[in-house]
């Protein structure tokens, strides 16, 4: 096999894992999602507000954060483009989730950047997840809430 040949199997490994994160992300297996993260995978929030970690580390740490995703939001993520790269383990994934917030039964629309790094076995070892957290704040406030109120939020551990 040539080198060539060799990153194209490591770039669509690398692509398949982070599409089957979204895929199990959105049908809400938390278990089977987790073990496409090495063990000591980190997964980093940026732009997290109040009530959510910025860095989350570990599957342990990664299984408590998204437990309760499944019944926060029922989403499905759409239009997913990835970005060429010239490291085939980096994984550079443009989408957008379109659902709702389950609390609320707001509408819940998010438009996502991700950057994912991979090992050689297409695991997940970091994952850099860009997204903007008042389009989630806005979906988990009920409609009665004050707009002066602290709007921090909380889908995990």
């Amino acid at each position: 096999m040539t080198v060539k040949e060799d990153n194209a199997d490591r770039r669509a490994a690398a692509q398949h894992t982070v599409a089957e994160h979204l895929r199990l992300t959105a049908a809400g297996h938390t278990e089977e999602w987790v073990r496409l993260f090495a063990p000591d995978a980190v997964l980093e929030f940026p732009f997290a507000p109040a009530g959510v970690p910025r860095r989350v580390a570990g599957r342990d740490a990664l299984l408590a954060h998204m437990k309760n995703f499944p019944e926060t939001f029922d989403v499905e993520f759409v239009g997913l483009e990835f970005h060429e790269t010239v490291d085939p383990s980096l994984v550079i994934a443009e989408f957008r989730s379109t659902g709702t917030a389950l609390p609320t039964g707001k509408p819940y629309e998010q438009t996502c950047v991700s950057v994912v790094r991979t090992d050689d076995d297409a695991r997940i070892t970091h994952y850099l997840d860009y997204w903007n957290p008042l389009v989630a704040i806005e979906a988990l406030t009920p409609d009665d809430v004050p707009s002066d109120t602290d709007h921090s939020v909380t889908f995990g551990g």
